[in-house]
């Protein structure tokens, strides 16, 4: 049996990590493609940001199949890729406009850091093969995350109908939940931009008498 991944703190205790880990670690070990992102940084996102310090989940689809730029964050990139990947680009613009914060960096470790859990759908692709691995199991693991977060109250930012559709494993409360069309070029000028995420949810933030996120971190 595959030992839960070291790190993992409150989150280990998910049931994904006993009944569906294994057969997906055993499946990466066989698939002799370049696995994306390295196998140390794949769980990045459930590790910097614990269930009792989550206040923010963005959900993303899975990690950047360009070698060099996934680092097990949704949307988050090393801070030396250049260009920034499109999507990215975009939701800096909407930041830009939203709050006039101008960042530079592709990493949003920082995020990370003050509670904002950036969570792909799946946490695995081949190099150069977007969606490769959508099917393998991932999603039994982001059920369960939106699960658990659930249980507090907890702003939800979805952007685009594959986020949306999981809205149903929120559990009922007293969420923020935002739903939006995707930062993706393909998608942005259909709702994203213009929808002020980053304002709304310091405003929600402040309403309960917590600090905001610094997006500039």
């Amino acid at each position: 049996m595959t030992d839960c991944p070291a790190g993992l703190g409150g989150w280990s205790s998910l049931p994904f990590f006993a009944d569906t880990w294994p057969a997906i670690a055993a499946a990466l070990q066989e698939d002799s493609r370049d696995i994306l992102p390295p196998a140390h940084q794949r769980f990045a996102a459930l590790e910097l940001t614990q269930p009792e310090d989550t206040r923010v989940v963005i959900l993303g689809q899975d990690p950047y199949p360009t070698p060099g730029h996934a680092h097990g964050l949704a949307f988050s990139a090393e801070p030396h890729v250049r260009p920034l990947p499109r999507s990215l680009s975009n939701i800096y613009k909407e930041l830009h406009a939203d709050l006039g914060v101008a960042r530079t960096t592709a990493d949003l470790r920082g995020w990370a850091r003050q509670g904002v859990l950036l969570l792909n759908t799946a946490l695995s692709v081949p190099a150069g093969e977007a969606n490769g691995h959508k099917l393998l199991g991932w999603h039994h693991l982001v059920h369960q995350v939106l699960h658990l977060t659930s249980e507090r109250p907890t702003a939800y930012i979805l952007w685009g109908n594959s986020a949306q559709k999981l809205e149903k494993h929120i559990k009922p409360g007293d969420h923020l939940i935002l739903e939006t069309a995707h930062p993706s070029p393909l998608s942005a000028r259909r709702g994203f931009f213009g929808s002020r995420p980053f304002s709304k949810v310091n405003n929600w933030l402040a309403a309960r008498g917590e600090a905001g996120i610094d997006w500039n971190a």
